[in-house]
């Protein structure tokens, strides 16, 4: 059985596993309501996913929160995709 001569300081063992950091999600914007959504996951905002919807969102909201919902949807959808005009604003 391979037994290690020396103790390995820890220098060397954080510089072995200094790629093992955490890093941020690729995101990129939901097809329907423009929200960010990681890459293979449905939309949590609008329950779609490549483009065909999967839940209901809507379903579990009262009246005043799907009436907000149905606006921040509608919202997303009219501003379209991202281009110099559109960053201007």
């Amino acid at each position: 059985m391979a037994v290690p001569k020396k103790r390995s300081t820890k220098s060397k063992r954080n510089k072995r596993r200094m790629h093992h950091y955490l890093k941020n999600p690729p995101l990129t914007d939901c097809q329907t309501c423009g929200e960010k959504v990681r890459r293979h996951h449905l939309c949590k905002n609008c329950g779609y996913y490549k483009g065909r919807q999967v839940i209901d969102v809507m379903e579990e909201l009262t009246e005043k929160e799907e009436k907000k919902k149905k606006e921040e949807i509608e919202k997303g959808r009219s501003d379209g995709p991202l281009n110099m005009e559109n960053l201007s604003k």
